[in-house]
């Protein structure tokens, strides 16, 4: 399971040379040892310029030096399989909840993108799937929670859910001002019709609160 990556996807923008070690160079090195792979990757490997979501034969155009190194791991992989999720969300680590429940605590407002829509998708959902992959075909599967919604709307739902009383005002991608681009619309959807099936990221989320 070769879940270890550089996800700073701003950070990578920067140091993409730092990016491709981590995301390229560390995957060879995995896939060296012999041992079948599951290599996770990422929506970000798409451009985001469509409006459907996006299946395993949709081409990837990524637009960020993150979602460079993270396509370019993927061509390492070879008969392991290729995992990409997005949005991924836990209890532990760094992450939009964690980052949303300590700001709510503190603020009465905080200022999120409303023009970016994927899939949030709870980890603990993506491991279950994962055992099922396991069972199934090596190659590229898209597996990410049901439903969408976009960052903004993410965050009412974690206020909501939490019992926060904290306030959500919608600003544009632009606004935020981050130096990495990112894919305006990035949901992801298998083509394949075994492929395992996640829960709606509502319930992902209700998940995840329950264990913090």
């Amino acid at each position: 399971m070769h879940a270890a990556a550089w996800t700073d996807v701003d950070g990578a923008q920067e140091w993409e040379h730092v990016a491709e070690a981590v995301n390229v160079r560390g995957t060879k090195n995995v896939v060296a040892l012999g041992a079948p792979v599951v290599y996770y990757s990422t929506d970000y490997v798409f451009d985001g310029m469509k409006r459907t979501p996006y299946v395993e034969s949709d081409t990837p155009n990524p637009q960020s030096a993150y979602g460079r190194t993270k396509l370019a791991g993927e061509k390492e992989v070879g008969d392991g399989w290729i995992v990409r999720s997005s949005w991924l969300f836990g209890r532990t680590g760094k992450n939009f909840v964690r980052t949303m429940l300590e700001l709510g605590e503190r603020q009465d407002e905080v200022r999120v993108v409303a023009d970016q829509v994927g899939c949030p998708t709870y980890v603990g959902h993506l491991a279950e799937a994962t055992r099922e992959l396991l069972e199934l075909p090596g190659g590229i599967w898209h597996v990410a929670a049901e439903g969408e919604c976009t960052w903004a709307e993410f965050a009412r739902a974690i206020f909501e859910e939490a019992g926060l009383d904290c306030r959500v005002r919608e600003i544009t991608t632009e606004e935020l001002g981050r130096p990495a681009p990112r894919p305006a619309y990035s949901v992801l959807r298998s083509e394949r019709e075994d492929a395992p099936r996640l829960p709606h990221w509502r319930e992902g989320l209700r998940a995840c609160l329950s264990r913090l």
